[in-house]
């Protein structure tokens, strides 16, 4: 069991915080000729050069995550009397509602440090499978909102999904790893924990 930071954009966030999404794709790199190993075990596409580059998960089943997401640092008073001072603290772009901490500016997730970290996630399941290979059910659990309309139908819920899996690549590479290029991807199932006790201390 490893811990390691995991990266998820404000909107991704707030599907975890809202029991949402308990999974994520992430595209393998680099893509697979012809070969490459799943937790250690080799996975063979089709005819194979045995020279071809292994390629491992990031992550593996029991890892704890700790998730990273768009932060800042806020000062505000507390206590009463002469016990009242200053003290800062974290805030989250996902959780802000007109606080005290809105108008303070915002810092990238990747910058963000493990001690700031308030969600946590343990690996159950890590699997590799085709972009456009995604079930209905599986769109659902990345935490795709489905509520307007209620009903959308599969075909819906697939375009929900590749626009929102497009809006996370970029421009340059959006032909190799968008929708349409359709990679391999690395399918990573979680559930929510506790902080682990050996980060506590």
């Amino acid at each position: 069991m490893s811990i390691k930071p995991i990266l998820f954009n404000t909107d991704m966030v707030r599907a975890i915080l809202d029991g949402r999404k308990t999974v994520t794709r992430r595209v393998v790199k680099p893509q697979p000729m012809g070969y490459f190993e799943v937790n250690d075990n080799p996975v063979f596409l089709y005819d194979f050069d045995p020279i071809a580059e292994r390629v491992y998960s990031p992550y593996q089943p029991e890892d704890i995550l700790y998730v990273r997401e768009t932060w800042h640092k806020y000062i505000k008073r507390v206590g009463k009397g002469e016990g009242c001072h200053l003290a800062e603290f974290y805030g989250y772009k996902a959780s802000v509602k007109n606080s005290e901490d809105s108008n303070t500016p915002w810092k990238p997730s990747i910058h963000m440090p493990k001690e700031a970290a308030r969600i946590w996630l343990k690996v159950t399941n890590v699997r590799v499978e085709k972009l456009q290979d995604i079930t209905t059910d599986q769109i659902i659990a990345e935490g795709v909102k489905t509520e307007e309309p209620f009903s959308l139908n599969g075909t819906e819920k697939r375009y929900a999904f590749s626009q929102l899996w497009d809006s996370t690549i970029k421009k340059e590479n959006i032909n190799r790893y968008g929708w349409e290029g359709n990679p391999w991807v690395w399918v990573i199932e979680f559930e929510r924990c506790e902080k682990p006790q050996e980060v506590e201390q």
